[in-house]
């Protein structure tokens, strides 16, 4: 299953354009690609890396990278943009679409083990775009970002449906 863009892709989206220009991109978790799409607009230097493998086969004209998470990545990029998978995990979701939604049983998991790889693959002055949901904790994935010296900026807040608040933040 090849997660679909929602309100979280188009809340990363629009800020693609004034951290690409002209920079080495990856977009982690590239999904359907429409992100890695849009950083084509303003580099020519794009990644696009998803652990599915179907994700991969849709892309094109964009070079692709088979990884979970950075397990198969070496390089070091200027921007790294990620729409994780942030939600708590339910059991009532089937495995395949869980693997495009759920972040682990608290919903953070995934961010965190991203987190703590994030600095061995940003350049010097590299920077990161990620979002979440108020329902990932909001606290705990600032506290992960902090605890691995990095520093972080909310760009923007979106409020949804039924009291869920998206974050996206500029990390660097």
């Amino acid at each position: 299953m090849i997660y679909e863009p929602a309100e979280d892709s188009c809340l990363l989206e629009k800020y693609i354009k004034y951290y690409a220009k002209k920079k080495k991109v990856l977009d982690m978790g590239t999904g359907s690609g429409i992100l890695a799409r849009e950083a084509l607009k303003y580099t020519d230097d794009v990644v696009a890396s998803d652990i599915n493998r179907e994700c991969l086969k849709k892309l094109r004209n964009i070079r692709a990278m088979h990884s979970d998470l950075f397990g198969n990545i070496k390089e070091k990029f200027d921007l790294i943009i990620f729409n994780p998978p942030y939600l708590p995990k339910d059991k009532r979701e089937d495995q395949e679409s869980a693997l495009s939604t759920s972040g682990g049983k608290r919903g953070y998991e995934i961010i965190e083990r991203f987190i703590n790889e994030l600095k061995n693959h940003l350049k010097t002055d590299g920077k990161a775009l990620i979002v979440i949901s108020s329902l990932t904790g909001k606290r705990k994935v600032e506290s992960i970002i902090r605890k691995n010296g990095l520093a972080l900026k909310i760009l923007e807040e979106v409020k949804l449906p039924f009291f869920e608040k998206l974050y996206c933040y500029l990390i660097s």
